[in-house]
């Protein structure tokens, strides 16, 4: 069986869709909008304890999964006491992908094993304030790495400066060990002006909020995007 992320395209970038931007009373309407152009749907869970508030929980996640048109890519937002747990509910729920946060440590990477033994790909993400050795432990059991550019939990907010070097950094890192497979994640800041720096920077795909759903010409925007790909593939 074919698992994420075989079935994506890799001579270009990838378009992944955060539903935290989505009409959340409307959902089904929104997802349906976006259908033909997301490569990746993008599902944040916090527990507010990681992050400043709650977002999405397992039954729902159940649901999109299996509207969804697209590979569902569930980041876990949260705690390492609970991690494995809530890897394993989300799993059953039906994501292609489940993140965890380097920050996590040991209890990431049980939720890694777990996730494996499953059959599910795994994730990691890593924070702005913490340094990319971080992501050592991880990265020989992830299919995708996400780099926030923002500080966690926060809508809105513009690229943190450092974090198009800390792409560059990334790949690098991967290419050195033979992991030139994995993809890279940008998530937050994601604007029409820092896209094309994210993607020369080496980033795979970028997570979009409202740079998706808030676009009045849905295919000019994604013929925007990939064009930038197609230029860098």
């Amino acid at each position: 069986m074919t698992s994420f992320p075989d079935t994506l395209p890799r001579n270009r970038l990838l378009a992944e869709i955060s539903l935290w931007s989505a009409d959340l009373l409307n959902l089904a309407q929104d997802m349906a909008r976006i259908a033909p152009y997301g490569d990746i749907l993008h599902i944040d869970v916090a527990d507010a304890r990681f992050t400043p508030g709650f977002l999405f929980f397992p039954d729902l996640v159940a649901r999109i999964a299996e509207a969804a048109q697209a590979p569902v890519h569930v980041h876990l937002m949260t705690q390492g006491d609970i991690v494995v747990a809530q890897a394993q509910q989300f799993a059953e729920a039906g994501a292609d992908l489940v993140t965890v946060h380097a920050e996590t440590g040991p209890d990431g990477l049980e939720a890694l094993d777990m996730l494996a033994a499953r059959g599910i790909a795994g994730g990691v993400a890593l924070t702005l304030e913490q340094p990319l050795e971080a992501l050592e432990p991880f990265l020989s059991k992830v299919a995708m790495v996400t780099l926030m550019g923002t500080r966690i939990g926060i809508k809105g907010a513009g690229l943190d400066p450092e974090a198009c070097a800390r792409i560059s950094q990334l790949r690098c890192r991967l290419d050195a060990r033979g992991l030139e497979k994995v993809l890279i994640a940008a998530d937050g800041g994601i604007r029409e002006t820092t896209v094309p720096d994210l993607r020369a920077a080496g980033a795979d795909t970028v997570v979009m909020g409202s740079l998706a759903f808030g676009a009045e010409d849905l295919p000019a925007r994604f013929d925007w995007l990939r064009g930038l790909g197609a230029q860098l593939a």
